[in-house]
């Protein structure tokens, strides 16, 4: 009878001691668990960190003995492009090449030489209704995709689409990420010496650029500190005026990375012509590496806390 109580303490005593065991080295474990998945979001997001992409020769910047526009990398200027290479051009041409032939013949037909006796004509009703119909349908031609490519510019962005705040300064631009936890990156030409360096065109490079996701909607905002600015990039068909006390807003969307440069458009004060803008497209995970890097948050991102200290293991029952 007394080996049997004993028995069972013993087995008792056992038992809470295998509990209290467990019980210490559980929260190491979840502890050990939380550091391995801490480090592997760190390597990710080492290997996405952001470098300064080198701009590409011709890519988004102007060329020198280049006729017309610089290549377009955005849905816009895409249909501008084309509106005015295969609509608008043609147009022009034909009409030119018209007057000019009407001119010529005119000059020779109805000169002095060639014509001694004057015409007392004074109306045609063909040819003046050709006149009117004719021009009437070549603006209605040219009316139809001017309207579209009109209402293309001034469509809305998405909910989801990326907020940047273009802030023009004398003589500088700024940017800020409302919705990536507000922070501004503060833009300012580089000098002769720094952009050769850097292999970038002189009065176009900048120390910081205007960073955004490529093939993502962007919602560009855009306002002035002191005077009229203009927010203006060619190759992205973009120019939308930042006007103090007000908020101008469009959008945007780059089709491709890369890096794509304008200037400012209005003339505003003795630094003008010196305060460019360089826009980088990257790919979406190495912008969300810059947003971190600059101390900003990702939207729907969990931030990590960190973890708790261990809990006090519990003491074998006596």
């Amino acid at each position: 009878m007394v080996l049997g109580q004993t028995g069972r303490h013993a087995f008792s005593f056992m038992v809470m001691f295998a509990l209290a065991v467990m019980l210490a080295f559980a929260p190491r474990a979840a502890l050990a668990q939380d550091e391995a998945a801490a480090s592997e979001v760190a390597a990710a997001e080492t290997a996405a960190a952001y470098t300064p992409m080198a701009p590409t020769e011709g890519k988004g910047m102007p060329v020198d003995g280049r006729l017309g526009f610089q290549d377009q990398f955005s849905p816009n200027g895409d249909y501008a492009l084309w509106m005015h290479d295969l609509i608008l051009l043609p147009i022009i041409t034909v009409i030119s090449l018209f007057v000019l032939g009407l001119l010529l013949f005119v000059i020779a037909r109805y000169n002095r030489r060639a014509n001694p006796s004057p015409s007392k004509t004074t109306h045609n009703t063909m040819i003046e209704v050709v006149w009117t119909v004719v021009p009437v349908m070549v603006l209605l031609v040219i009316a139809i995709p001017s309207i579209q490519l009109l209402a293309r510019q001034f469509e809305s962005p998405p909910e989801d689409a990326v907020t940047v705040k273009v802030t023009g300064y004398q003589w500088y631009w700024g940017y800020s990420y409302p919705d990536n936890g507000d922070f501004e990156v503060i833009s300012n030409m580089l000098t002769a010496e720094d952009a050769v360096a850097a292999g970038e065109p002189y009065q176009l490079a900048v120390d910081k650029r205007m960073v955004v996701p490529a093939n993502t909607p962007l919602r560009i905002q855009t306002t002035a500190a002191d005077v009229i600015h203009s927010f203006a990039v060619p190759s992205l068909w973009f120019k939308l005026d930042a006007v103090p006390g007000r908020l101008n807003e469009k959008q945007l969307l780059i089709k491709e990375p890369g890096v794509y440069y304008g200037q400012c458009s209005e003339l505003c004060g003795a630094r003008h012509g010196f305060m460019p803008i360089a826009v980088e497209a990257l790919p979406r995970d190495e912008w969300e590496a810059w947003v971190r890097e600059q101390g900003g948050t990702i939207p729907g991102e969990e931030v990590a806390e960190a973890p708790a200290e261990d809990a006090a293991a519990p003491a074998p029952a006596a």
